[in-house]
């Protein structure tokens, strides 16, 4: 997402294409996320974020382009292997797992970057990577409950902790904070920015539509317009009220406040 450079990329896609039924889904996208850069995606319903990210999650491949992650190119690798390295959070993901699985186990699927724990032996290393996971999440009290019977907020931070499982070289999130209250957004940026701080942290780029929910320390943003790429690059420069409004066809005023949070309205 960054322009292109000469080193080493985290994640890099090279005129990326998406055509689904004669409809192009995206258009013509080439980016490239560094391993010191925090990315948001933004854009309207439709626009081709959450497409973008089964991409680079490495569920979806294009119609053309390359996918680089990790240094390893997608259809040249054995894919299974490397999602265990990326982790990813969804919020379709909560749909998918089986409410009967512990939150214990929900974490520990992520170590074979499966949905569930019935194929893969476990070891007690394994228990305990988890159960580490689910605490630093503020979730470690939690381990032996359904994930069916946790809250959303809970859920969510069981989900986050599932990306943390293989102390993983990439994060990848999108719209982790639907299905929370104001609460429980508030809690889970909260623990996102405290991940961002972390020196040894991996990079993340995560999707949202709303600027409210862009936690402190992102340090780039791309903004999607029906599957192409309106701007991109770091967000001081790239999150504007002008971009947003062009971007969601609104006028719109858009307010940085001083702990680095954003806020954005309509015009009067």
């Amino acid at each position: 997402m960054s322009v292109m450079g000469t080193s080493s990329a985290t994640l890099e896609l090279k005129d990326i294409h998406v055509r689904r039924d004669d409809t192009s889904v995206i258009g013509s996208i080439s980016c490239r996320v560094e391993d010191d850069q925090h990315w948001v995606i933004l854009g309207a319903n439709g626009s081709g974020k959450t497409t973008l990210m089964r991409i680079m999650a490495l569920y979806d491949h294009p119609t053309s382009g390359t996918v680089d992650v990790l240094g390893e190119r997608l259809g040249q690798v054995d894919i299974r292997v490397l999602r265990q390295r990326v982790g990813y959070a969804a919020a379709a993901l909560a749909d998918q797992l089986r409410r009967e699985l512990t939150a214990r186990d929900v974490v520990m699927t992520a170590r074979y970057a499966a949905l569930e724990p019935w194929w893969h032996q476990y070891t007690d290393e394994d228990q305990s990577r988890a159960q580490f996971c689910l605490g630093e999440l503020g979730v470690g009290h939690l381990a032996d409950r359904s994930f069916g019977t946790l809250s959303s907020g809970e859920q969510q931070r069981v989900l986050l902790a599932r990306t943390t499982m293989n102390d993983p070289a990439l994060i990848l999130l999108d719209e982790p904070s639907a299905r929370l209250d104001l609460g429980g957004r508030e809690e889970l940026l909260a623990t996102l920015a405290e991940i961002i701080r972390r020196p040894t942290g991996p990079p993340i780029v995560m999707v949202t539509h709303h600027v409210a929910e862009i936690p402190q320390g992102i340090t780039h943003a791309m903004l999607l317009q029906r599957g192409d790429v309106l701007t991109g690059g770091p967000i001081d420069e790239t999150l504007t009220a002008a971009s947003l409004s062009e971007c969601f066809g609104l006028s719109l005023e858009l307010e940085r406040r001083h702990n680095g949070r954003f806020n954005a309205w309509a015009s009067q």
